[in-house]
């Protein structure tokens, strides 16, 4: 297998909190950042086939008592535009059965400014 690097785009065209879909050769890949972190994903959800970089980037409900509702992970989540699923951005597994339901994820890399993510072929 062969592993290339693609730049996708300048640190400081993404901000915080934003994602924006690139094709690389036959690859759809949504990029998304987290503070000064950026992560890679399939751009395709596992359950539908929808582009997940129509959905939100954002948090989800986390565990709380009976009856609370609290947010949080806010940043670390993308929820499809379909039908609701939703990745943890850091690892594309999904929150509702991350052993079973995933979409991949690519790693990335910085050069000084630039966003890399490669790719195995």
């Amino acid at each position: 297998m062969t592993t290339s690097e693609h730049f996708l785009c300048r640190r400081e065209e993404l901000g915080p909190g934003e994602m924006r879909a690139f094709v690389v050769g036959k690859s759809r890949i949504v990029l998304c950042r987290r503070k000064d972190d950026f992560f890679a994903l399939r751009d395709i959800c596992s359950h539908h086939g929808a582009q997940l970089s129509g959905g939100l980037l954002g948090g989800t409900n986390v565990a709380s008592e009976v009856g609370e509702y609290h947010y949080g992970r806010d940043g670390e989540v993308l929820r499809c535009p379909r039908h609701g699923f939703e990745y943890d951005i850091t690892s594309g597994r999904s929150l509702h059965d991350p052993d079973h339901q995933r979409v991949k994820s690519y790693p990335v890399v910085m050069k000084d400014d630039g966003v890399f993510v490669q790719l195995t072929s």
